[in-house]
């Protein structure tokens, strides 16, 4: 992973300095380009034909679309990205389930291109907007570019290309307010890494989430269930997020700005919150482009509600093909409802519901259905998921525990670390208020040295951050955990 980490770092100076040179916006566009399919090429080689094929097609598409603007020619192109992405993502799974019925030995060896959801879903959301006859007139190196885009091309974030299309065509130069917010980013985004590789593997071989979830559920009691979902929760977080931080601040390098993946999100209070702080990319765009169309169908309210449980299943398949994936997703569709029905009781009965034992305790009710869900979303198969579940609503279980005590102070630790990191922000944040109120009135050098570190609190973090990185990268011990692409490119 450190050599990875080295050589990603060399690339991404040496792109940088030879962008910052360029004055032609057309030649940026061309390095940014064969810069992303090289990058690409690196993790899936031969597959870099599958992005160049579906963007191809879908400029041509975008083009005729726009020709005559019809429901028909856009189902066209909807059918298109969807078969492209069924016959790589879902056909495997389908011929492995008839192996034996139908002989479709030869389905098994399809390999799925890495990021093949994001920038198809980036295909869609470009096809919708021309539908929906927004003023996009990409050239094909610059909606090749969109498309394979080097820091969203293998897990996002989403992007538009009515967003992305204006910043590939600004003129640039370098900013120290880009540089700032970038190698923050940057920075915190791999520490965040780290420390998902440090949830996966463990403090000792065999001791991680990874190691853990291989186990036979029925070997698991409630408590030891409570802390693996937690784990991996924050391990999935730390992992995604941190790829997000880091794509983010390496593209802020160069001023364009992507789309924010994560807002705090184990701090909602509802579950409509948490999908408006969690890979919010996808969940934007299955609002905007799957729910709301759906929701406009019909007025009548239990029809709303089954388009809230339909856009989630979709969710759930997006990420994969399988049964578990599918519960996943109806199971959230259905916390969304009911959120909702409670919404509606309250308002008819008049019920208050504010303050903050009432924000704690519908904090509380919102983490713990999320990790619930996470039962579904990362169990190896159906017995599995029901063993924990079972374990979950036993009492009897939640007297002895079976995981090693390492696993449980990593996971507390970490989640505490995370509560207590956001918690500092805050506290920081009211600090530079009352320090700025302060300056106002009666300015003098400690108030505003203090409302200097405050708001400049990156250069301070910043090495701790680093040293923290060091640390990790130390204790990982080498061959402990096999280290590649973001965990959600695998989806």
């Amino acid at each position: 992973m450190s050599l990875q980490l080295i050589i990603g770092a060399a690339g991404l100076f040496l792109l940088w300095i030879v962008a910052m040179r360029l004055r032609s916006r057309r030649a940026r566009q061309v390095l940014y380009l064969i810069s992303s399919y090289i990058f690409y090429a690196s993790w899936a080689s031969w597959l870099l034909v599958v992005l160049l094929f579906s963007s191809g097609v879908n400029y041509a598409l975008g083009e005729w679309l726009k020709k005559r603007t019809s429901a028909a020619r856009l189902w066209t192109g909807i059918a298109f990205n969807l078969v492209l992405l069924s016959f790589f993502k879902y056909l495997p799974l389908a011929g492995s389930r008839l192996f034996g019925v139908w002989h479709l030995h030869w389905v098994s060896g399809i390999t799925l291109p890495l990021g093949i959801s994001f920038w198809t879903f980036q295909a869609l959301s470009y096809l919708f907007e021309v539908y929906r006859e927004e003023e996009l007139n990409p050239t094909l190196v610059e909606f090749c570019l969109y498309m394979g885009f080097w820091p969203t091309v293998l897990s996002g974030p989403i992007c538009r290309l009515s967003s992305m299309l204006p910043q590939f065509r600004q003129s640039w130069r370098v900013g120290e307010e880009d540089l700032k917010i970038g190698m923050r980013r940057i920075a915190v985004g791999v520490l965040m890494s780290l420390l998902a590789v440090l949830m996966s593997a463990g403090l000792y071989a065999g001791q991680g989430v990874d190691a853990l979830f291989a186990r036979t559920a029925e070997t698991f009691r409630g408590l030891d269930v409570w802390t693996l979902i937690l784990g991996y929760g924050f391990q999935l977080y730390f992992n995604f997020c941190g790829y997000s931080h880091i794509v983010i601040g390496a593209a802020r390098l160069f001023g364009i700005r992507l789309h924010e993946n994560f807002d705090r999100p184990y701090v909602s209070t509802t579950p409509s919150v948490f999908w408006t702080r969690w890979h919010m990319s996808l969940s934007f765009w299955i609002r905007d482009f799957v729910f709301l169309p759906l929701a406009t169908l019909r007025a009548e309210l239990w029809w709303r509600n089954l388009s809230l449980v339909i856009a989630m299943f979709i969710f759930g398949i997006w990420h994969k093909g399988s049964i578990l994936f599918m519960i996943w997703g109806v199971y959230h569709g259905l916390l969304l409802v009911l959120h909702r029905q409670w919404q509606e009781f309250r308002k008819r009965v008049g019920f208050e519901w504010s303050g903050p034992v009432a924000s704690g305790i519908s904090w509380f009710l919102t983490f713990s259905a999320v990790l619930v869900g996470y039962i579904f979303f990362r169990s190896e198969n159906m017995t599995q998921s029901a063993g924990m579940l079972r374990a979950l609503i036993s009492p009897r279980g939640y007297f002895q525990t079976t995981l090693p005590r390492s696993f449980y102070i990593m996971t507390l630790a970490c989640a505490f670390g995370y509560f207590a990191a956001i918690g500092g922000g805050v506290f920081l944040d009211q600090v530079g208020i009352a320090v700025r109120k302060r300056c106002a009135s009666t300015p003098s050098l400690l108030p505003g040295l203090l409302l200097a570190a405050v708001h400049e609190r990156w250069v301070w973090i910043a090495p701790l951050v680093v040293v923290g990185a060091l640390y990790l990268s130390a204790i990982l011990r080498p061959g402990q955990v096999q280290t590649g692409p973001v965990m959600y490119a695998l989806f």
